[in-house]
């Protein structure tokens, strides 16, 4: 599929896009008023009236304008917009006009209704959250700091009539487009009574009911409770429930009431119900427009390169970017696009040994298949059908006559050109994405390759392509893995480590730890004296001297037999023997480091790939070791590069730094220790490639064909369950085909994946990214606080402590000399007097990393103020979900003396790591535990968690002086109770579960 890629708007644009031809158009969001009907298609909000006819578009922002709602006179829209560098709520004027921002807070705020009195509108934002849910916010038209509606949590609401109550969603969902979903996050509608907090809920069976609507004394809503998603009523006196529309077709997936009627969205069309008569008419729209997101244009892909060889002698690289295959040179001429197919995606390009052409996938045909081209694009192109399937690191076979690639089946495969037959090499046990690429022998005729083990850990095989039979040559007491042969084909290079196992496991700890890898080499041939046998300076006699020269000479050719080629030449033969070849293993005198991969360069030279643990904060970076084999020397290449290749003859590289990419030839061993090299050497741009005017020419509506077609073929391919969970896969592509017609949005055809896969009722199926026009970001700062209007100034209410010490958790009002406490009054923000009537956060935009002074007093009348300067941060976040653990911990510990620990897990991976590191071994030696995973994003599936809390007494150690130690003594015996919520991820959900099967209470 395409990739999310900056664009390069051209200066114009102009396209059309009707509703004529009747296929379906995607509006969204409707909203009603006594005139009008206001929706969302393309980005942008359009009015049309209620009727039906000709549409007029209302807002042209570059980024997304949503969620529109009439104010209750009709005069106003309230939407939610992205003018100016955040998601804020805005209002305008019903017929158009210039947008008015109302919020000015960094973190999203999406508009969703109004107060009866039409004075203020109703927005949800997770601004004061201590986790990811919303709550619901009152902004006034006028202007002001907006109030917080006094409920725990909301996603949607609707004030009744008179403005006390409110019918509410309570929950958000992570996948909405989940059909038929009964899970924990199923969406109720909540009746609560603002004042006192008392809830009242509409009768339902774990449906999802959404869009809450309240008129009189009726709350209409959108529920799945009956079949597909229809129209219902809640009657608040005799608290019945009526379905309004009878539906069998497509959901509704939005409404909203107006005078005397409903207008909902059906997916793909508009209706309007007649509250009166309780019937349903389509609204016929038509659009027409400049829809700028149609027009042909030119993408830049300088920052979007991938897939990135070295041509055999470093003369040029390939990439593949945006679905094109592109050639740079090294120093002169110019970029060429090889494929110039913008409907069609072309990846994984690799190029051939003797350098004239280049093999890649293709999905030309609707299937991918082997291309092959000549490398300066001219000629007829070579296609070979591969079956249905993806296809995964095409590697060559050293005569240019045969090519090896995985598939999305685990197997191996290679292919003769001349026979075009694919052959299947070997098929791995465990799923893994694409996995590592086969390697050739310098003769064409092995393959090797490394494969898991029942025990998961990977051991190296050898192919034979004479005798298709494979065979493991490492012991699978270690983890093997990339595999290499040397140029001479002597030897069989590759990495093994022993302490790799646990790490392997899906579990929170292997995030962390450390895994180091050496390097050995296999002597293939049993007659083939070992390149690390021990040697001696000896003092020899002249003649004595030429014949130990001969016999080096004699040493370093290959222990094969040879061969001539067509043109008589004498090639290598590689010679594997099988028997006892484990005692001919060696390790190489490299250090032992996280190596992840290997290469060769010129004869007898290896380079080793050294790369850090993921951690957060830590980028992909590589670490180039090379390694003489003669000279039994090593040194370091370049460091801090994010990808590494050599060149086939070992006289150029192909590296990365940062978005630019060089190809340069290596420099000459050092003598003495090792020392890494900086990339750039001593002239930084020396070997540039000219990458960064890459363009290529786009098509949208071309590209959204492919793109359709392969999400199918994705779910087809990789789904985990051959029957699709009952869905036929073809009969749905074919239903929702038609509304691509009138796609006219990146985010539309997103829309419409969500509902199209929703079919497949299954979690982790997320869909996001995609070319959408750039907004530009303006970051709004924060200094970590709560704050209430008091004598028309904002006062404090609450003061976020950080720690300090650590760079993620600064809080700006408590460093040292700052000290701003909870009840002084922010007077002033860089000279701006701040008043009641002003929205505090628009003080603070553009000023998050940056100094700036506030002054605060103890008085509102500015008396003893002072003024202190504070650095505002992104986002407040994380200092409010510290805050909420603290106060939780701290609560604990009051209620209980002290006798129980209080654990909270963020998630399942790094955060959740971290967590639980920090907090539970802290308190061990306490008589039980709380282990809190509410809101827990998931990650790995934690099961050491469940083995640590399963920990039993076993011993004591007793000392002369001090307290008995118990062993195990990272335990904590006593009872463990876990707090889980609907908004716990997978992991979450697996680590509750774990403790329930493992029956982890008191030990």
């Amino acid at each position: 599929m395409r990739h999310c890629l900056c664009l390069l708007w051209l200066s114009t644009a102009a396209a059309v896009c009707a509703a004529e031809d009747n296929s379906p158009l995607l509006l969204q969001k409707p909203a009603l008023s006594r005139t009008q009907i206001v929706f969302v298609y393309a980005g942008d909000l359009w009015s049309v009236p209620r009727d039906g006819g000709e549409a007029i578009r209302l807002t042209v922002g570059a980024g997304v304008e949503t969620n529109p709602v009439f104010s209750p006179d009709g005069t106003q829209i309230a939407f939610t917009g992205e003018y100016d560098g955040d998601v804020d709520v805005f209002v305008m004027p019903a017929s158009g006009g210039v947008p008015k921002r109302l919020t000015f807070h960094p973190g999203e705020d999406e508009a969703v209704g109004w107060t009866p009195d039409g004075k203020q509108v109703l927005f949800r934002s997770a601004r004061n959250s201590y986790s990811y849910f919303d709550r619901l916010f009152t902004a006034p038209v006028a202007g002001g700091f907006p109030t917080e509606v006094p409920l725990p949590m909301a996603q949607q609401g609707s004030f009744s009539p008179d403005g006390s109550r409110m019918a509410y969603v309570p929950n958000s969902q992570w996948q909405e487009a989940w059909k038929r979903y009964r899970g924990g996050q199923t969406t109720p509608i909540w009746i609560a009574t603002l004042s006192s907090g008392r809830i009242e809920k509409i009768p339902r069976d774990n449906s999802n009911d959404f869009n809450p609507m309240w008129v009189g004394d009726t709350i209409y809503f959108l529920s799945d409770r009956n079949g597909p998603v229809s129209l219902f009523s809640y009657d608040t006196h005799t608290k019945q429930v009526k379905q309004e529309l009878e539906n069998h077709e497509l959901d509704l997936k939005s409404a909203s009431i107006g005078p005397d009627g409903i207008v909902y969205e059906q997916f793909g069309s508009l209706h309007l119900y007649d509250l009166k008569s309780g019937t349903a008419k389509q609204v016929n729209v038509r659009i027409a427009g400049d829809l700028q997101e149609l027009r042909e244009h030119i993408v830049n892909v300088s920052k979007r390169l991938q897939n990135a060889h070295i041509s055999p002698t470093g003369a040029r690289a390939v990439f593949q970017a945006r679905g094109e295959i592109l050639t740079v040179p090294a120093e002169k001429g110019d970029a060429r696009n090889l494929t110039n197919t913008t409907a069609v995606m072309e990846r994984d390009p690799a190029w051939s040994p003797d350098g004239k052409t280049i093999a890649y996938f293709s999905d030309e045909s609707g299937e991918y298949a082997l291309h092959i081209r000549e490398q300066n694009g001219a000629g007829e192109v070579k296609k070979i059908s591969l079956g249905a399937g993806f296809y995964f690191s095409p590697r060559w076979s050293p005569d240019s006559k045969k090519l090896a690639y995985r598939d999305n089946h685990l197997s191996i495969w290679y292919l003769d050109l001349e026979q075009k037959k694919p052959v299947k090499v070997d098929q791995d046990i465990y799923w893994t994405f694409g996995g590592p690429p086969p390697v050739w022998s310098p003769d064409s005729r092995w393959l090797a390759y490394e494969k898991r083990l029942p025990s998961h850990l990977n051991a190296i095989y050898l192919y034979s392509i004479g005798d298709a039979k494979h065979t493991q040559i490492t012991d699978g007491m270690s983890d093997a893995r990339s595999p290499v042969f040397d140029k001479d084909g002597k030897y069989l290079f590759f990495t093994a480590s022993t302490d790799s196992g646990p790490s392997l496991e899906p579990d929170i700890h292997s995030f962390t730890r450390p895994v180091t890898r050496s390097v050995y080499l296999v002597v293939l041939a049993k007659g083939q004296s070992s390149p690390l046998a021990p040697e001696s300076d000896e003092e020899k006699p002249a003649e004595e001297k030429k014949a130990a020269d001969k016999k080096e000479e004699a040493d370093q050719k290959p222990a094969a037999a040879k061969e001539t080629n067509e043109k008589g030449l004498e090639k290598t033969v590689v010679v594997i023997d099988f028997d006892n070849i484990g005692q001919r293993i060696l390790s190489l005198p490299l250090p032992a480091r996280r190596y992840v991969g290997l290469q060769i360069g010129k004869p007898g030279e290896l380079y080793a790939l050294e790369a850090p643990a993921p951690a957060p904060g830590v980028e992909f970076s590589l670490t180039v070791h090379r390694f003489d084999l003669k000279k039994r020397k090593s040194d370091l290449g370049p460091s801090g590069v994010r990808f590494f290749e050599i060149s086939q003859n070992g006289e150029k590289m192909l590296y990365r730094q940062g978005d630019r990419w060089f190809i340069k030839a290596p420099k000459p061993m050092t003598s003495g220790a090792p020392g890494p090299q900086p990339p750039g050497g001593a002239d930084g741009d020396e070997g540039l490639l000219k990458t960064d005017g890459l363009e290529v020419r786009v098509d949208p509506r071309a590209e959204w064909k492919q793109i359709y077609h392969e999400v199918w073929r994705v779910e087809r391919d990789f789904f985990y369950d051959p029957g699709y969970h009952g869905l036929d896969l073809a009969a749905a592509e074919k239903k929702y085909r038609p509304y691509l017609a009138n796609i006219a949005s990146r985010k539309d055809l997103n829309y419409l994946f969500k509902e199209m896969l929703g079919e497949l009722t299954v979690g982790h199926l997320f869909i996001a990214g995609g070319d959408s026009p750039e907004v530009k970001r303006v970051q709004t700062g924060l200094v970590g606080a709560d704050y209430k209007i008091e004598n028309g100034r904002y006062r404090f209410a609450r003061i976020y402590n950080g720690e300090n010490w650590n760079p993620e958790l600064k809080a700006p009002l408590t460093q040292p000399g700052v000290n701003v406490v909870a009840g002084e009054y922010l007077l002033a923000v860089s000279g701006r007097e701040l008043l009641a009537t002003d929205n505090v956060y628009s003080l603070f935009e553009e000023t998050a990393g940056k100094q700036l002074v506030l002054k605060v007093g103890p008085d509102p009348s500015g008396a003893n103020a002072r003024e202190v300067t504070v650095v505002p941060v992104p986002s407040e976040a994380r200092l409010r979900n510290l805050a909420w653990i603290e106060d939780n911990r701290r609560k604990v510990d009051q209620l209980t003396g002290g006798r129980v620990a209080y654990v909270y897990m963020p998630d399942t991976a790094f955060g959740g790591y971290t967590n639980f590191t920090r907090y539970f071994f802290a308190q061990v030696g306490k008589d039980a535990v709380i282990v809190d995973e509410r809101f827990n994003g998931g990650g790995a599936l934690a099961t050491d968690i469940v083995e640590l809390l399963q920990r039993k007494m076993l011993s004591l150690v007793a000392t002369l002086d001090g307290t008995d130690e118990v062993q195990p003594q990272g335990a904590i015996f006593g009872p463990k109770v876990m707090i889980i919520n609907e908004f716990a991820g997978s992991g979450g959900e697996t680590l509750c579960l774990g403790t329930s099967i493992a029956q982890v209470s008191a030990n």
